[in-house]
């Protein structure tokens, strides 16, 4: 075999060996973009999991682009991603950049959640705003800070079960309770017994109780028309009521006047209360018409009479009967 040809099919199989290399770096190097127009967006983020460079950008299942850098800005509180981003595909500043996970292990990817699809277009070199990622180990730190809490709230929950039982449900107690539940039963049928009598007794008394609402209904009648016949009276007689209050009143006033008279010591009345030898007169008068009245009251108006006759004999030393002298002044 010629050496020249040896050589050339050596040169052959080897370019044959590298384009399938390059085939191959092409097809598993998730969208290099060497041969394609692309424009960039800048990306910030709080945090960006386990994102990576060269991961997808992925817009409503199709891939659009990838991650060609990842920096972490200088105060270390935010990460700025660049994606590369197809020329043949357009996506609206209205649109939505969120980090998420294909499958529960899988890798993390840019989904570009497109809304209305108004408003502006990024150019290369813009900028937007992603979501955080979902952080499983953040999640199962959680739960596992709440499995303790239900852990402390199980136990917390057996210590009261505990204490109810200890505290509560001991044989005393049901003891107790046991009673109490007798003495409500037998006060229940008591108060069954109870209403059963009050509606034997309505049952019986019936007719009585009718009677008693029918008289009852008339009574109101009757009081309802005595209170119309009262309020007619009053408006009829409304002037004689008024004339008969007003003199009332104009007697009062001339009684007052006249007390105040008598207080004054003006009149009969006024002088005998102001003048004390006409109320010492007075006083006799009245103790001789006691005395009077008393001898009347003894001895009669016939005896009386007796007494003041002439004797019979005109004996000088008889002398006449005679009531006592009372002087009247």
């Amino acid at each position: 075999m010629n050496k020249s040809r040896l050589e050339w099919k050596v040169g052959l199989f080897v370019f044959i060996g590298l384009t399938l290399l390059a085939g191959l770096l092409l097809e598993f190097s998730k969208g290099t973009t060497f041969l394609r127009h692309t424009y960039t967006i800048r990306l910030r983020a709080a945090n960006v999991g386990g994102l990576k460079v060269r991961s997808t950008v992925v817009m409503s299942g199709v891939q659009v682009g990838t991650v060609s850098d990842i920096k972490l800005s200088p105060d270390g509180k935010s990460v700025t991603m660049t994606l590369r981003i197809y020329g043949e595909y357009e996506i609206h500043k209205d649109a939505r950049f969120v980090i998420e996970q294909s499958g529960f292990l899988g890798d993390n990817y840019v989904s570009i959640l497109p809304t209305e699809n108004q408003g502006d277009i990024f150019r290369d070199g813009g900028e937007a705003h992603a979501d955080a990622p979902f952080n499983l180990q953040e999640v199962a730190r959680s739960a596992a800070g709440f499995i303790q809490r239900i852990d402390e709230t199980a136990q917390r929950l057996n210590d009261a079960i505990a204490d109810v039982r200890r505290y509560v449900l001991n044989e005393q107690t049901l003891t107790n309770l046991s009673a109490a539940v007798s003495r409500l039963r037998g006060f229940s049928e008591e108060a069954l017994a109870t209403v059963d009598d009050i509606h034997t007794l309505v049952i019986t008394n019936r007719p009585a109780l009718a009677a008693s609402g029918s008289n009852l209904v008339l009574f109101s009648e009757q009081i309802n028309k005595f209170a119309d016949g009262l309020n007619g009276i009053v408006a009829t007689n409304g002037p004689t009521i008024n004339e008969m209050v007003k003199n009332i009143e104009s007697s009062t006033v001339v009684l007052n006047n006249l007390l105040n008279d008598v207080q004054a010591g003006k009149g009969l009345a006024g002088s005998l209360i102001k003048n004390e030898d006409a109320a010492t007169h007075v006083s006799q008068i009245a103790s001789n018409l006691s005395i009077t009245t008393s001898n009347l009251n003894r001895l009669g108006l016939w005896g009386i009479l007796w007494q003041h006759k002439p004797p019979r004999t005109n004996s000088p030393a008889a002398r006449p009967l005679t009531a006592p002298k009372h002087t009247i002044e």
